[in-house]
């Protein structure tokens, strides 16, 4: 079967597979062709509706069994989806949903209170429809329940021609920096980018694979539960982040993968719960999101001796950009890997130009599955993406004599210190090593004879205690002694963002109250 878009990777593998388990979520349980059948309603329902190509809708929901059908039934009907961050404010869904002109909105009863507050300023919000209930009287206008949206449509192939190329899938980017952009990827790309990344991810056709990360993020959505679809696994979806849980869940599914960011993965590993002699089937971590810390992969192996350890780097924008091989888990710990094999990867000066190895720049890409744009913003969009093609990330980093990228950092959390260079996350590395510290975040404070120094916030292993000076020495033994952190301050958790990465902006802005410092 040709797989050119995204209702096409399920059809696939519904038909070499249709009774293995696709989607697990607590008590449900949904086959490869109950999953299909679902899909194929869903998209008979929107087109009935109207809302075939042409047509914009969104989904506001944590991790549950309703989201994938949503997700390949939209696919299939041609229309464009939108996926709303579950942490969204009532004022960013106002934003992003007049913005995006959003004429549907599928959405978790966990959710609906939020999102009936914010519908009040919502004219052009014609419909919700509550995916776990019966909708009702909600509201009294325009709320039904999902069965109600669904009708009569039948389970069978819609009779639509999908255009690959046409605007599909809108994810938002910028938690970490502010303003929420939308992510707009055709079908194309985005299958182009499964398969690419299928044979290096190395999953296997029995794993059953644990989803740590919200569907509503390009890593969560396509890096990992695309992949898993295309290659016939089993996908373990909860809806909310808990190591505790994990380690229930993990041991009564047989789990056998876990996809989580470093965040998570340092908070399984610490786990009081987690025994490996519970998790026999166990065998493999894909993490991405953000560099993980030699410390923190030491302490994988320590607790895992034999696991199959895979970073990944890739962004909204481009989805999957760069992995680790398993056999340079540690030997090239600092690396986030090589490019995957259609995507073209430099290092370029601030004026375009290609820098040779070794040099620090913006790590720059072009490859067949890079975004369309951001929705509605060409400004914005031209900002990053040339006419040729390439992409400006926003990373920082250098390639090694074997096509290696190891970033330094993202060029908004640079430190420039008295006109030196300072990249936090080689100071966070440092940290790391320390063993009363589970968590950290280095960023610029404002100095006015330095005009930035390094400042850090920590969160402490519980039961674990350090004092601020001990932390900088600790430090000073391993970066340069200008590096060290003039500010340490102890904190119970940091910010993060709703697929776990650390905002720093948050984090900064207090201390840059009143400056010209851009957050």
């Amino acid at each position: 079967m040709d797989v050119n878009t995204i209702g096409a990777v399920l059809r696939a593998s519904a038909r070499r597979v249709p009774d293995r388990i696709a989607v697990i979520e607590g008590e449900t349980r949904l086959s490869y062709g109950a999953l299909d059948r679902a899909a194929d309603r869903f998209a008979a329902a929107l087109l009935a509706r109207g809302l075939g190509a042409g047509g914009t809708i969104a989904i506001l929901s944590p991790n549950r069994a309703h989201y994938p059908v949503f997700f390949f039934g939209a696919a299939r009907a041609g229309c464009l989806q939108a996926h709303l961050p579950t942490r969204f404010t009532v004022g960013e869904i106002r934003e992003v949903v007049t913005h995006t002109g959003i004429e549907t909105i599928f959405v978790d009863s966990s959710l609906l209170a939020t999102l009936l507050e914010a519908r009040a300023e919502l004219p052009g919000l014609k419909t919700v429809v509550a995916l776990d209930g019966d909708g009702g009287e909600c509201d009294g206008d325009g709320v039904i329940g999902l069965d109600d949206f669904l009708g009569d449509a039948a389970e069978t192939p819609p009779d639509v021609a999908v255009d690959p190329g046409g605007p599909f899938c809108i994810t938002y980017t910028g938690g970490t920096t502010g303003h929420p952009k939308g992510v707009l990827v055709t079908q194309a790309a985005r299958v182009a980018s499964t398969k690419v990344a299928f044979e290096p991810f190395g999953f296997r056709d029995e794993d059953v694979v644990y989803l740590g990360t919200p569907m509503f993020h390009v890593a969560g959505l396509f890096s990992w539960f695309t992949t898993a679809i295309y290659g016939g696994c089993t996908v373990v979806l909860t809806r909310e982040w808990d190591p505790a849980k994990l380690v229930r869940i993990a041991e009564r599914e047989a789990v056998s993968v876990a996809c989580m960011v470093p965040t998570q993965v340092n908070a399984f590993m610490a786990e009081p719960s987690l025994d490996p002699a519970r998790l026999p089937a166990f065998r493999y971590i894909n993490h991405g999101g953000a560099p993980m810390a030699e410390a923190q992969l030491r302490r994988i192996y320590e607790r895992f001796p034999e696991l199959v350890v895979i970073d990944h780097y890739g962004q909204s924008e481009v989805g999957p950009a760069c992995y680790r091989p398993p056999a340079e888990a540690l030997g090239k710990w600092a690396s986030v890997g090589r490019p995957f094999a259609t995507l073209a990867l430099e290092i370029r000066d601030a004026e375009g130009r290609a820098l040779p190895q070794g040099e620090v720049g913006e790590v720059t890409v072009k490859s067949d599955y890079i975004f369309t744009e951001y929705y509605r913003e060409p400004a914005l969009t031209a900002e990053v993406l040339n006419a040729e093609g390439w992409l400006k990330t926003g990373d920082l980093g250098f390639l090694d004599a074997d096509g290696y990228l190891f970033l330094v950092d993202r060029s908004k959390d640079m430190i420039i210190s008295g006109g030196e260079n300072i990249y936090p996350a080689e100071i966070e590395n440092a940290l790391y090593a320390h063993a009363a510290v589970a968590e950290a975040a280095v960023f610029g404070m404002p100095d006015d004879e330095w005009g930035e120094l390094p400042a850090a916030h920590i969160v402490l292993k519980p039961g674990a205690s350090a004092s601020a000076e001990e932390i900088v020495a600790f430090v000073e033994t391993r970066v340069a002694r200008h590096k060290r952190p003039r500010l340490v301050e102890f904190v119970d958790a940091l910010p993060k963002t709703a697929i776990g990465k650390i905002r720093k902006n948050v984090i900064r802005a207090p201390y840059w109250e009143g400056r010209d410092r851009a957050i």
